[in-house]
């Protein structure tokens, strides 16, 4: 596939690194040749010097033979219009735009194909006020993802020595929970990936991937370890566009505290959230944490635009008695470094909205795709066609399938019917299946698995 991306930021620079090694033809714009420089120097594909909106740097680019653009610059208006001319210059079959401004998301109707001729929005903002609200719905989960449209969510735990169900079997999960159906898709012990079977030990410290229905997930994470209690109060460092969606996604199911640096936007922060307290200061000043009760808050989260105050405030919090820590880390080298210790939880942009952008760009019919461990390993919600005769998977059971080496397949949605897969399921047409795939490697794999052969009309 011949792929434009426009903008050499995290996103699109992310996004160059995972499609990069699965055979398509990349080319990518940005103003500043120095960025364009270093992924030039890292990554196999083309460069482009020049303004993403301007016809002919698009024309520089491949446009007139490109099969997708993804429009991912830090400017919304260059997005959109980039799509405009993709479609009225260039004709380009699918425009994807990056869109930061919720009042244009509030007015889908403008990205039609009477209007600016975008076929999908991202919103990488909002994207991870999703992800945080999850984490703080679930204080003990290191990731939770959601499957067709929230009915399925695959966690990831850390097994903690005192858990029933650690030192024990996998088989005995279905002993300890007899009326609940889930399964674990993935073990990784250190950086290594175990293959779940019914005779694999849990042991202290795995990060255990289960799947589930939603309304059982809290079920399930009790055999995983002892849970704690459940938050009711959350302080945020940064009133930015994601402190800001967080805090007005949370403050009516908990006591939400902000703290923001700028007078004029924690005034505009104080006027537009109404169940938030807002607080003029540092985040890690330390006697303004102590004075508003630091060692009692559940969860603290850095989300300002600096890396180093997150780490910073970070630290300071769990320092002085906030029970969970999360910060927002740009920097990918930053998030290995400190994910895991004083700092429960690092949370990488990039890496947080690189998911919704696959699923477009992914062969076959990829409704869901979430990247995991920092890219290494993905998740995919891919959707069955064909028949018997046409498609590799259709009338066939599980253990039937030739699936690649250590992929798992966790669940099946039928219409709004949720089925825990095991070896004997069948798969029908039009079923969503969720997979876990613990090298990125494999995708090609199961995309081809995934693809209707050519008698199917």
């Amino acid at each position: 596939m011949k792929i434009i991306i426009l903008g050499a930021g995290q996103v699109g620079a992310t996004l160059a690194e995972n499609l990069v090694s699965e055979a398509n033809d990349l080319t990518i714009v940005d103003l500043d040749a120095d960025k364009l420089t270093l992924l030039q120097d890292r990554l196999d594909l083309r460069t482009v010097v020049g303004s993403a909106s301007h016809p002919s740097v698009l024309r520089a680019a491949g446009a007139e033979d490109a099969d997708m653009l993804v429009a991912v610059t830090q400017s919304d208006e260059t997005n959109m219009l980039a799509c405009k001319l993709a479609e009225a210059l260039f004709n380009i079959p699918t425009k994807i735009a990056r869109i930061r401004a919720a009042d244009y998301l509030k007015h889908p109707q403008i990205f039609s194909a009477e209007n600016l001729c975008v076929d999908y929005t991202i919103s990488p903002e909002q994207e991870i006020t999703n992800y945080l609200r999850r984490l703080i719905d679930y204080p003990d989960a290191l990731q939770v993802l959601d499957f067709a449209a929230g009915k399925v969510r695959l966690v990831a735990v850390r097994a903690y020595h005192g858990g029933p169900l650690v030192g024990h079997e996998l088989r005995d999960m279905r002993k300890h929970l007899p009326n609940l159906d889930a399964r674990v898709a993935a073990i990784f012990r250190g950086n290594r990936a175990i293959l779940p079977e019914g005779s694999t030990v849990i042991e202290s410290g795995d990060e255990v991937f289960f799947i589930a229905a939603t309304e059982n997930i809290r079920s399930v994470m009790k055999e995983m370890r002892r849970l704690d209690k459940k938050v009711s109060r959350v302080m945020i460092a940064g009133g930015g566009n994601i402190g800001r969606r967080l805090a007005a996604a949370l403050e009516n199911d908990y006591q939400v505290k902000l703290i923001d640096h700028n007078k004029n936007n924690s005034a505009r922060l104080a006027a537009e959230l109404h169940n938030t307290l807002i607080l003029v200061g540092d985040a890690t000043d330390e006697t303004l944490l102590g004075d508003e009760n630091i060692d009692d808050m559940d969860v603290f989260c850095a989300l300002t635009n600096d890396d180093e105050d997150n780490i910073m405030a970070s630290l300071q919090a769990k320092r002085m008695g906030a029970r969970k820590v999360i910060a927002l880390i740009n920097r990918a080298s930053y998030v290995d470094l400190v994910q895991g210790g004083q700092i429960d939880i690092a949370v990488s942009p990039a890496q947080a909205t690189i998911g919704p952008l696959l699923a477009h760009v992914r062969r076959g019919d990829m409704a869901v795709v979430h990247s995991l461990r920092r890219g290494a390993a993905e998740a995919l919600e891919a959707v069955v066609h064909g028949d018997a005769k046409t498609s590799r998977l259709v009338g066939r059971r599980v253990d039937d399938v030739k699936w690649p080496e250590g992929v798992t397949v966790g669940a099946i949605i039928r219409g709004e019917q949720v089925i825990i897969a095991h070896h004997d399921t069948l798969i029908a047409a039009q079923d969503h299946i969720i997979l876990f795939v613990p090298n990125k490697s494999m995708v090609h794999k199961v995309e081809k698995l995934f693809q209707v052969g050519f008698g199917f009309l």
